[in-house]
């Protein structure tokens, strides 16, 4: 007896005479020739094929397929073993989804889909089933299983800060001071924000507000939505920043922390609970800032996996440089607190907390499904996040250890290695994903610390070279 597989449904939706009628036309009327297939990696990378617009229909019944350790950017660990399967793993079959075909503003006659990733139809066993190391669409299944729980869906939206380098990006500093939201300081960016707005627009994001923050730091918003739509619209958001900087001659970076001393690059999420049009999060009755019993056990939840899911929100090396060096705005403790942006969790409105742990390398696919795990966990059971942190948490670390004194959650991981095993023992973080995607995860992550402690730096060669006798 023959077995309907996610594979047969999604080509099944796709071939709906109807809808591929329509997408047809849309990709005749608009001029596009050329569409970009892409998904994204466990990194955050995006990957694909491109294929000429006259085989739509091909592909939209075969989707396209790419070599599995695409997954894992096909990297390779110290000792040239290919990551996620070797060389010899079979493909994986991608397949657009159909309401996400969008024209690129900057040229119109290249079309892009984001695609579910799936086992290819010919392998037995498996064939037809979701890849299992394909974070965008695990983050939808985790998400419709917790609305399936609790009645409730997740909106969040990012604060994506990212670093503009190049000619004519010059900022004068007073010393002292700081370029924050000096409107002069915009102007200098006006030609970046401009273009990154408008083709944000044109692709879907509505744009709201932005600010300068720290010497060519910028940071531009828009609003929030579902989980799901957020994650496709952060990394939407990246692809155009690397067009406009091709376009201007500039650096467009979203590394965490590009120097000592400044401000590190974060990627906040916004975090709001609904049931229908209900924000649950909040009261409607209480006008004071203030946090529902919901919210409370939210709050509660967040905090207890916030060291296991710190390998997530800062994935990189370079991530926990911005937890080192104290008072730069990124959180130093795990706490919570009312509009105090020391804290690991800051309630920045009724009804909406912020989460700092994330900064601009997070893969919102993974950031986003480890948050729905740690809320339900907390709904589930209830948990207490304590009282809120009066004052700076600042004040209460010391020099030498940015964690501070003993709280009732696990501390803050400060290095990559701590956090992958913060990460590793948390069942309720790791159960965010299949045991591929994490073990596959634990793989690559760890691969990159290792390469970091063999890797000589200048910070080395300042110590040390001279240092003897």
């Amino acid at each position: 007896m023959s077995t309907t597989t996610a594979l047969d449904e999604h080509k099944e939706r796709n071939t709906d005479d109807g809808a591929a009628r329509d997408l047809a036309a849309r990709v005749e009327q608009s001029g596009v020739e050329f569409i970009y297939y892409q998904t994204v990696s466990l990194t955050g990378r995006v990957v694909g094929k491109v294929v000429p617009a006259r085989h739509l229909r091909r592909n939209l019944e075969n989707g396209v397929n790419l070599h599995r350790t695409a997954m894992s950017d096909l990297q390779v660990d110290r000792f040239g073993a290919l990551l996620g399967g070797g060389t010899e793993a079979p493909e994986f079959t991608a397949m657009p989804d159909l309401d996400t075909f969008d024209v690129l503003p900057w040229d119109t006659t290249v079309g892009r889909f984001f695609c579910s990733v799936y086992e290819p139809g010919q392998r037995p066993g498996v064939g037809g089933r979701p890849l299992a190391t394909d974070a965008r669409s695990n983050l939808r299944r985790v998400h419709a299983a917790f609305t399936e729980a609790t009645g409730l869906r997740l909106r969040s939206g990012c604060e994506p800060e990212m670093t503009w380098t190049g000619p004519g990006l010059e900022v004068h500093v007073k010393p002292g001071s700081s370029p924050s939201y000096h409107v002069d300081s915009l102007e200098v960016m006006r030609p970046v924000f401009q273009r990154v707005i408008r083709y944000g627009q044109a692709l879907g994001l509505d744009m709201i507000e932005g600010d300068y923050e720290d010497p060519g730091q910028l940071e531009l918003n828009w609003m929030f939505d579902d989980a799901d739509r957020t994650a496709d619209r952060l990394v939407t958001y990246r692809q155009i920043c690397r067009q406009v900087a091709r376009e201007l001659g500039v650096t467009a970076s979203f590394m965490p922390k590009p120097a000592a001393g400044v401000m590190g690059n974060g990627c906040h999420h916004n975090l709001s609970l609904w049931r229908g049009e209900e924000n649950v999060l909040a009261d409607p009755a209480v006008t004071e800032m203030h946090l529902t019993e919901t919210g409370r056990h939210a709050v509660g939840g967040i905090l207890s996996h916030a060291a296991g899911m710190m390998a997530l929100m800062g994935p990189t090396v370079n991530s926990y440089k911005r937890y080192w060096d104290a008072g730069q705005f990124a959180p130093s403790q795990i706490n919570w607190g009312m509009d105090n942006k020391t804290c690991t969790v800051r309630l920045s409105a009724n009804g909406r907390l912020e989460c700092k742990l994330p900064d601009a390398s997070v893969n919102p696919y993974l950031s986003h499904a480890a948050l729905i795990s740690a809320i339900k966990n907390g709904l589930d059971h209830a948990v207490d996040p304590g009282a809120p942190q009066a004052g700076s948490s600042y004040a209460d670390a010391s020099t030498d250890d940015p964690a501070g004194p003993p709280s009732k959650f696990t501390p803050l991981p400060l290095t990559l290695r701590d956090a992958l095993d913060a990460f590793a023992s948390d069942p309720v973080v790791r159960g965010s994903f299949p045991e591929e995607m994490a073990e596959l995860y634990l793989a690559l992550k760890g691969d990159e610390w290792a390469r970091f402690c063999g890797a000589i730096t200048d910070w080395e060669r300042e110590m040390y070279t001279e240092h003897l006798p």
